[in-house]
């Protein structure tokens, strides 16, 4: 799954494939795989590109705001960033980000995001 995963974030970031041709791939269970609870072990190199189904939660700790700690959980992230609702399941589009010197969190969509210093890993994500 995850070079499946590898070729299609690089024809993506091409923009070789239309949203129609990825969201066939998505829809056919060919990229998603189920969430992991946070990005610690995946946050490497900056610029990869993951694709989860995930749960939106408002359940737990999550730091910053558009670009979250590495170690914030994906399915409340999720909900703060927009992508997903509460109880709704759905595939998101996580990508590993240059680490910030300081993260902001505010409360958006029901979930309150903490602010947080240097953290050595982080990503963001959008709804697909």
């Amino acid at each position: 799954m995850k070079v499946i995963q590898e070729l299609v974030a690089y024809f993506d970031r091409k923009q070789q494939l239309t949203p129609k041709q990825l969201r066939k791939l998505l829809d056919q269970g060919f990229l998603a795989s189920d969430a992991p609870p946070t990005m610690i072990d995946l946050c490497e190199p900056v610029g990869a590109t993951y694709y989860f189904r995930v749960q939106g939660s408002t359940e737990g700790q999550v730091w910053g705001t558009d670009i979250y700690t590495g170690d914030s959980n994906l399915a409340i992230a999720a909900v703060h960033a927009g992508a997903i609702k509460a109880g709704d399941s759905g595939i998101i589009k996580v990508t590993v980000m240059q680490p910030l010197n300081q993260y902001t969190g505010c409360l958006r969509n029901g979930v309150t995001s903490n602010d947080f210093g240097r953290y050595g890993i982080a990503y963001s994500l959008e709804r697909m």
